[in-house]
């Protein structure tokens, strides 16, 4: 069949069938892909001519037209297309245009008046645009934007946009490239490049500049940050940061790269500056997780700096003691088994790396059972830690502390864990806890202590729970539960250092617990009972609460309890904690101990709210003057974190840390942002007052612009303006 036999045969369907009608151009390009063309009516004349009129639309492949006409020249085989012309490709690129000329299957051809749309960012704009090959897009006397210009505001220019002779856009690549461009803000020419690439909007990952950065800071000088990225393959890349200021230079640095199983990640600085003689300075934090054979896991987390104050003269991080670890870790239903190699680096000046445990080596497995001759579940456990000090002194110097300087522990525990509960047809809920726990230690470089010590623990324990439940017609329910736990542990205190349980913290999660020490080198002896309260709200409209009152009475104090532990004395300080949601998105965390004759020993609070225009963090921590715990005075601190949308193009930002016992601030930075379509510009100013032997105190101010619609994402609909004429 002939190319003119079957159009004219789907011109007759079409012309006694119905009104709108669908025709198929022939293809006559490499793919052989008819043309679908659908149209209100459609007529062929005695020149082998093929004319499609009234809501026009032609598709093929992924290319799709929408026109007011189509004409089909059956002897040259070209598609001419009247205006307005809407075409899209695929779900990126779409075109509006007044005229056009295609060859049949729309590889190639030419837009008169075109515009260009990419992701729905960024516009190109032409006199003329040629397609070639179905994959560029070459136009000429181009204007490039992601700004929204109104019609009625065409004597008004963009904010920024981009002039070029030529702009050629790689469909495939993903590239645009300029010929002789101006980059103009406000149509003012600011900058010239004889040639440009830059990537387009649907690229994740190119090669190129990113975002700059401007910044001022009292330490470093006035200088600029300008990264650039290498993609190295699809599975790595490197992003390099030249910072050059007054007083440094400095060469930042992130790697990423993926793996079949896994992936890493580092990112470091190397700086030689006039801040600190001794260079260079650097600082080097790198992670990554891979997985094993039989469901283990490989994490790892590096850190590592040249010195005490770099970070923090950075503002890379505000970290005080670095933990590295590499851990080998499987998880199941019923086991928990982790290796640990850890490394402690402290940054503060009060503490010698010398005399503190900074190699930590952790073995430690724990399995669950459900024995069906007892009933109820079963959990038996065993680890192994040791902990190493640099130095080999087995006395304290004299230094701050009063530790000896040396020590080396290791510990060996075992555990074996049973637990049942029962449900009392009046609803009181009764458990029977007992444990068996055997604890060895061997201490070296100590001379204070014996060289080895070992203790089996036997606990019982038993817990009551009384639920109370009531629904309101509205459906908002309400549950009020004692609770109450009576045990035993016996065995004696062993004389080996507290070196794992010095902090210790009361709570609502171990309120009905034989020992709330941390790890397993100290445990409560003696009889001991507990008593509290829990009451909670539930709304279906979303306000939640939830209150908790407790309290500890032992027959045998632990000597290793501090005072700001709320159980140093029997009965225990007053725990009352409590939690509040509702719907509005403002969330309160609160936890107390109150002590009945001295008023508070520890409390902290919470709060966080979030909605359209705000997102706000604020925490309050109060905690007592403690020697046992190294607090020689009282710390009470306000921090508060927040962002807010003043209006629809500038947010405002507020971070403050503020110190209520010297009554002055600790950190305080304040920044204001304007986004709109086509750009992005932040503003912040923060300052440091921490000042030790090692840091001083520092202003920052930092600048950064951003050109949205290339690689930078500005899908966010909300900051984008409209047109009076759209509404």
């Amino acid at each position: 069949m002939t190319p003119l036999f079957r159009i004219l045969c789907f011109a007759a369907f079409g012309a006694t069938a119905t009104p709108v009608a669908a025709q198929q151009i022939p293809n006559t390009g490499a793919v052989q892909e008819n043309v679908v063309l659908v149209a209100d009516s459609v007529s062929v004349s005695n020149d082998n001519r093929l004319i499609a009129k009234g809501n026009v639309e032609a598709l093929q492949g992924d290319v799709r037209v929408r026109a007011k006409q189509i004409e089909y020249d059956g002897n040259l085989g070209i598609v001419r297309v009247t205006g307005p012309i809407h075409l899209s490709q695929g779900d990126h690129t779409q075109i509006v245009a007044s005229y056009g000329e295609l060859d049949t299957d729309f590889r190639n051809g030419l837009l008169k008046s075109a515009r260009v749309v990419l992701n729905q960012q960024l516009q190109m704009a032409t006199n003329q645009l040629d397609r070639v090959d179905d994959r560029y897009n070459v136009l000429t006397k181009t204007t490039v934007s992601s700004c929204r210009v109104c019609d009625q505001e065409y004597d008004s220019p963009p904010l920024w946009q981009i002039r070029a002779q030529r702009v050629v856009h790689d469909q495939l690549e993903r590239q645009i490239y300029f010929d002789h461009a101006q980059v103009r803000v406000l149509d003012v020419p600011i900058f010239y490049f004889p040639q440009l690439r830059l990537p387009d909007p649907t690229l994740d990952r190119a090669k190129g500049f990113l975002i700059p950065e401007i910044n001022q800071n009292s330490l470093l000088g006035f200088g600029a940050k300008v990264p650039y990225f290498f993609p190295i393959g699809d599975d790595k890349d490197l992003t390099l940061t030249p910072y050059l200021a007054q007083n440094t230079r400095t060469m930042e640095f992130r790697y990423r790269q993926a793996f079949r199983k896994g992936g890493i990640e580092f990112n470091g600085a190397v700086s030689d500056d006039d801040v600190n003689t001794d260079q260079p300075r650097f600082y080097l934090f790198g992670e990554g997780n891979f997985d094993l054979a039989r469901d283990y896991k490989l994490t790892f987390d590096i850190k590592a700096t040249s010195d005490d104050a770099y970070l923090l003269d950075y503002d890379y991080s505000d970290e005080d003691r670095l933990e590295s670890d590499i851990t080998v870790r499987r998880v199941k239903r019923d086991e928990n088994t982790r290796f640990a190699l850890i490394h402690y680096e402290s940054l503060r000046a009060t503490e010698d790396n010398d005399t503190i445990p900074t190699i930590i080596a952790v073995a430690e497995t724990e399995r669950r059972f459900f024995p069906t001759a007892i009933g109820g579940e079963g959990r038996w456990s065993v680890q192994t830690q040791h902990h190493h000090r640099t130095s080999n002194l087995d006395y304290d110097s004299g230094d701050s502390d009063s530790i000896v300087d040396g020590r080396d522990v290791t510990r060996a525990s075992a555990n074996l864990w049973w637990r049942r509960n029962w449900t009392m047809n009046s609803g009181l809920r009764a458990g029977v806890t007992t444990q068996l726990a055997f604890d060895a230690f061997q201490t070296d470089d100590d001379a204070t202590r014996d060289g080895f010590e070992s203790q089996f623990t036997p606990t019982i324990q038993a817990d009551l729970r009384y639920p109370l439940s009531k629904v309101t017609p509205k459906g908002v329910s309400y549950v009020i539960e004692p609770v109450a736990m009576i045990g035993y542990s016996g065995g004696d205190t062993l004389n080996v250092a507290n070196d794992e349980s010095s902090r210790v913290e009361f709570d609502e999660g171990n309120l009905l617990s034989l020992s709330r020490f941390p790890s397993g080198d100290r445990r409560e002896r003696g009889a001991q009972a507990a008593i509290g309260l829990n009451w909670s709200r539930i709304d279906p409209n979303g306000w939640q609460g939830k209150l908790t009152f407790g309290q500890v009475y032992q027959a045998d104090v632990h000597s290793d309890f501090t005072t700001s532990s709320g159980l140093s004395q029997s009965p225990s300080d007053i725990l009352l904690a409590g939690q509040f949601r509702n719907k509005s998105g403002l969330t309160l965390t609160a936890r107390g101990l109150f002590d009945g004759f001295h008023g508070v020993n520890k409390a902290s609070a919470h709060a966080s709210w979030s909605n359209d225009k705000l997102w706000l963090e604020g925490s309050y921590v109060w905690l007592g003057v403690d020697p046992d715990e190294d607090r020689t005075e009282t710390v009470a601190e306000w921090t508060i974190d927040s962002r807010y949308r003043l209006s629809r193009h500038w947010t405002g930002l507020l971070d403050w840390r503020y110190d209520v016992s010297s009554e002055q601030s600790a950190e305080a930075g304040v920044g204001l942002e304007y986004q709109n379509e086509c750009v992005r510009i932040g503003l912040t100013l923060s300052r440091s007052y921490i000042t030790t032997s090692n840091v001083e105190p520092s202003t920052d101010v930092g600048l950064t612009i951003s050109f949205l619609g290339f690689s930078v994402n500005a899908k966010d609909k909300s900051y984008h303006r409209t047109c009076n004429n759209a509404g």
